[in-house]
């Protein structure tokens, strides 16, 4: 699935309510999310974390419906490597 078909499929199921909770509270939930992927990948196993990336990945996407961002355009920036770098090898910390 592409990125812009995930953030149009969360739209489907979800943007309704994700309007109805507004922008403070979707973002709320995914920090909640980060929190829920950080003790994963600490204490968790591998399938635990690949569930709780999914979960952020969706809460993200439902936050950028909301603020209108559309994320496989915001991916392009990293399509030729390091944004910052402009295509030279990244020596970015």
């Amino acid at each position: 699935m592409k990125i812009s078909e995930f953030q149009r499929q969360m739209a489907r199921i979800y943007l309704e309510r994700d309007r109805a909770r507004g922008v403070d509270a979707t973002l709320a939930w995914l920090v909640e999310e980060l929190g829920e992927l950080s003790k994963a990948v600490r204490k968790g196993s591998k399938a635990e974390v690949a569930h709780e990336a999914g979960d952020l990945l969706a809460w993200l996407a439902s936050l950028c419906n909301q603020l209108e961002v559309d994320l496989e355009e915001e991916a392009k920036r990293y399509s030729d490597g390091c944004p910052k770098c402009a295509g030279s090898p990244c020596r970015c910390p």
